[in-house]
């Protein structure tokens, strides 16, 4: 069967949904000649200028027009290049599309797409690589997608597009080559439902987006070891598949939970929450939070990793659950 990469499988999906839907327009800079990633490419030449538009280097003005364009009729897909330049464009996320449909009783709805590339892992720096769906989480009336498989990338996006709400799609950017099999037909996933990736009955590493990939290479490691992880991939934060994390941590008693934004009030922290007030009586150990540090992230690669979740820091975090001890610094604080 034919491959396609995490990169390949955006294009894929709006190129599915703007063939699907003529309500569906594409914005934001440089989307026309393909994109800084390379993930629109060839879409203006199929649906030419009047559906693809170039904006200028202003985030408030492409999620302004984003609204706009949702408030009357289209399905708008607003690309910020990345998701730290949210920071610029936040008061009409937070306080304008996302309150949107509440604050006129449901006469006004905002079916649109803002996607953003996420999270660090290749050196781009503090202004360019942090993981913000913490920023979002704590927003109501907006719907959060981590993909972290490019059949998962085509089939949330295109659902995404087709959800009536607005929806926030984070991109990881070291996910951007990796490969998996094509899929066919008209592909949709659909939104708030975990991915068991792998089935264990010792340990739940929680991940999502590039963790999710490092849960499953600390479960590989683990397995040596004679143990079984239970590896869920959260694939969305809202809406949370919540009853799949308490069905997997009253299997096995323990859980990790692996985020690459800072610890400090890190969505892992909400998901934490939940399993000690649903499914306290079932676990055995404590709940162990890997995260990223409280800190800007660094150029340098070694300094990088050291601030970063990995493979090795999970199996670690395990480890010690099993032995009977948290681990020292699994999770940096302020």
């Amino acid at each position: 069967m034919a491959q396609l990469t995490f990169r390949e499988a955006v294009a894929a999906a709006l190129e599915q949904e703007m063939a699907r839907d003529e309500s569906v327009v594409l914005l934001g800079e440089d989307v026309g000649s393909g994109g800084v990633f390379k993930t629109t490419a060839g879409l203006k030449d199929r649906f030419g200028a009047a559906r693809v538009w170039d904006t200028p280097i202003s985030e408030q003005a492409i999620a302004g027009a984003a609204m706009g364009a949702a408030a009357a009729g289209l399905r708008p897909v607003a690309e910020i290049m990345f998701s730290d330049f949210y920071a610029t464009c936040w008061d009409q996320i937070a306080n304008e599309i996302a309150k949107a449909c509440y604050m006129t009783g449901g006469q006004l709805t905002m079916p649109l797409v803002v996607r953003g590339t996420n999270g660090g892992g290749l050196g781009f720096g503090a202004q360019h690589s942090q993981s913000v769906e913490n920023w979002a989480m704590c927003i109501p009336g907006i719907k959060i997608v981590s993909p972290s498989t490019p059949d998962d990338m085509w089939g949330l996006l295109a659902a995404s597009i087709r959800d009536d709400e607005p929806v926030l799609v984070f991109e990881h950017k070291a996910l951007f080559g990796t490969k998996a099999e094509r899929p066919t037909g008209d592909h949709l996933v659909g939104l708030g439902e975990a991915a068991r990736r792998r089935a264990g009955d010792d340990v739940t590493l929680v991940g999502l987006a590039r963790t999710v990939g490092m849960c499953e290479q600390a479960a590989d490691a683990l397995g040596g070891d004679g143990v079984t992880a239970d590896v869920l991939d959260l694939r969305c934060l809202v809406p949370l598949d919540a009853a799949a994390v308490l069905a997997s941590a009253r299997r096995t008693g323990r859980v990790v939970i692996v985020e690459e934004n800072p610890g400090q009030l890190g969505w892992g922290a909400g998901v934490a929450a939940i399993l000690a007030e649903e499914a306290f009586d079932d676990l055995r150990a404590p709940i162990v939070r890997v995260s990223g540090g409280n800190v800007p992230l660094p150029v340098a690669a070694a300094m990088e990793a050291e601030v970063t979740p990995s493979a090795e820091k999970v199996a670690a975090a395990a480890r010690g659950l099993l032995e009977g001890r948290i681990p020292a610094a699994t999770t940096a604080r302020a």
